[in-house]
């Protein structure tokens, strides 16, 4: 029997100022909503071992999604290596289109924001921007490799100008956060559990914080490669060494080898707001669901790496989101979906609309499997992402291939390629990114009806013409109008759940 510790896990989240909720003293009803008004926590919960013994822990997919022991889509470890992060077009765009071009394309960028919000243009008004803006800075004090409280004056600073191009959203300027209590301040031993039990108690931990899909990864000599070698925001290395405790210094941050396992989890975006688009144009609306998953991961992030150091154990995270590790990579690794033509995580759930996030830690943890439900085979021949990018930067190939587009694309994996570069652009031009191939995917939408549902485990167990049937349902996703887009003004006056998205799905809530 794994050693408890002799502490409370309620005295732990009133340590650390996460126990409202929990159990009803500060929530009233003993339970919060969920992204449909359904009690994602049972009432006369005392504390997390409660919790997680009331089955709410366990990760319950649909029957027909399969665990495989490898994901469906192929790797090759021997070419893939840890990849510089600066390359990626979120920090590179500027120096593959040009200084001259990203200059004048920001100018312009700017101007017609100002514009189109003193002419009450439809999805980009003062209101519009307001919600795109706020979603994106609520929460903390952004992302930090140590916790929010070890981060530096500098290090917000710099997150601050990475952004700085985009015009809708200010600079993070707050201060650090004060210390959480350690076991050895608390005068007890660090919480021990199994492995089995860390998992169950990690996802309760989560699901509690606002996460959508929660998985795990085993760091490896194959895993590992998949930790950038160098930090995006700074330049620092990112290096493991054979410590007790992580650190950082001018030049590096250095993750101890003991740290071996990754938490994946993820943020669901609202599709009522991804699909408000202008023509080929995405609004601020559109852009306002992304915004607002970051918003809620980072409160998330912050909780997370809290309750890790509270129980005695290190969580680590890159300093800004898309920091330490390729998402899309242990995401799918953890099993929270497969890969797609776009290149991006796509789950069975929730399709594309997440955001995925990733913590290491020296917490032991179970590695959850990666899955096969159909969805990288249908990527094949349906190309729906493709045909409706309005920067025409999706592959329209058939099958996937091994050649990356350029070096913002870490090879090793064979998948359908994207033009990075070329998509950022767009959304310079669009003023309000850009989110067309998450919107018109045939895994987003809600599953309102049981044909839904019907459709997906057809894709999933169809083995015998997969080519004519998944082309035949991608192509009844159009006739009944799927991917079209909505009505910007109209969702102002829409009923909507708490953040607009039904958060529940995966769960024994279903």
């Amino acid at each position: 029997m794994a050693r408890r510790s002799t502490v409370g896990n309620k005295t732990r989240m009133k340590a650390m100022g996460l126990d409202k909720g929990i159990d009803g003293e500060a929530g009233g009803s003993g339970g919060s909503s969920d992204g449909d008004g359904e009690k994602i926590r049972g009432p006369g919960f005392n504390d997390l071992d409660d919790l997680m013994a009331s089955g709410f822990s366990e990760w319950k997919r649909p029957w027909w999604v399969r665990e495989v022991a490898k994901p469906t889509m192929d790797i090759d470890w021997d070419v893939t290596e840890r990849f510089d992060a600066r390359k990626i077009q979120q920090v590179s765009w500027k120096k593959y289109v040009g200084e001259e071009k990203a200059k004048e394309l920001g100018k312009r960028r700017e101007e017609k924001v100002r514009q189109w919000m003193i002419d009450q243009k439809s999805g980009y008004t003062l209101r519009d921007r307001a919600l795109d803006i706020a979603g994106a800075q609520a929460g903390s004090v952004g992302t930090s490799f140590l916790g929010s409280w070890a981060k530096t004056a500098e290090a917000t600073k710099n997150e601050g100008e990475m952004f700085a191009s985009d015009a809708s959203r200010s600079k993070l300027t707050d201060p650090a956060r004060p210390k959480p209590m350690s076991p050895e301040e608390l005068g007890v031993p660090r919480y021990e559990g199994s492995p089995q039990e860390n998992s169950r108690m990690i996802r309760s931990a989560l699901r509690h914080f606002g996460a959508t899909q929660v998985g795990y990864v085993e760091l490896n000599d194959h895993t590992k490669k998949l930790i950038y070698a160098e930090d995006a925001m700074d330049g620092k290395r990112i290096e493991f060494e054979n410590v007790d405790q992580a650190y950082e210094t001018g030049e590096k941050r250095v993750i101890p080898e003991k740290a071996k396992w990754v938490i994946v989890f993820s943020i669901q975006m609202s599709e009522e707001l991804i699909k408000r688009k202008s023509g080929l144009m995405p609004s601020a609306l559109s852009a306002a669901a992304t915004g607002a998953a970051y918003g809620q991961a980072r409160n998330a992030i912050d909780q997370l790496q809290c309750f890790l150091h509270v129980l005695g154990y290190q969580g680590l995270m890159g300093t800004w989101f898309n920091g330490l590790g390729i998402a899309p990579a242990f995401a799918v690794l953890a099993g929270l979906g497969e890969i797609g033509r776009i290149n991006r995580m796509i789950s069975p759930e929730h399709g594309p609309l997440q955001r995925v996030f990733k913590i290491v830690t020296d917490l032991p943890l179970e590695p959850t499997k990666p899955i096969d439900a159909g969805i990288m085979n249908f990527c094949r021949t349906c190309k729906v992402c493709a045909d409706e990018c309005p920067a025409d930067c999706l592959s329209k190939e058939t099958e996937p291939y091994w050649e990356p587009k350029g070096p913002w694309n870490n090879p090793g994996h064979k998948t359908w390629y994207e033009d990075s570069p070329t998509c950022r652009t767009w959304w310079a031009v669009s003023t309000a990114g850009c989110s067309t191939c998450f919107a018109v995917c045939a895994f987003s939408k809600k599953n309102i009806s049981v044909i839904h549902d019907l459709v997906k485990i057809a894709i999933a167990k169809n083995r015998i013409m997969p080519d004519k049937v998944n082309a035949f349902f991608a192509k009844m996703d159009g006739v009944f109008g799927y991917q079209d887009q909505r009505n910007i003004d109209d969702w102002w006056g829409m009923e909507l759940p708490p953040r607009g998205t039904k958060n529940a799905k995966g769960t024994q809530l279903d």
